[in-house]
């Protein structure tokens, strides 16, 4: 099964949190916060959206920051994705 984001929306999924801390501490599963850097897998087309045109600039594959607590998260076979609109990413990640 696949997803297919509408209008202005990305679907993304999390990369997953750090282990251990930069001291060699580890952490458990309950004291990992989500993380920040996200994998876009979708893309929807842009177009019209509250009247107004949008541009999509994300592309599958892009590695991007997202505000921390926004989108619906889902599960697809298994994987857990998040939708977000394209405005709650605030940046790409270039290496």
């Amino acid at each position: 099964m696949t997803l297919k984001p509408l209008h202005d929306r990305v679907v993304i999924k999390r990369m997953e949190a750090e282990e251990t801390t930069k001291g060699g501490l580890v952490l458990t599963a309950a004291s990992k916060e989500k993380p920040d850097l996200s994998i876009v897998v979708a893309v929807g087309p842009g177009g019209l959206v509250d009247g107004k045109e949008v541009k999509m600039i994300v592309k599958p594959g892009d590695k991007i920051i997202c505000s921390k607590y926004m989108g619906t998260d889902v599960k697809i076979d298994g994987e857990q994705y998040t939708i977000v609109k394209q405005s709650d990413i605030v940046a790409i990640v270039e290496d």
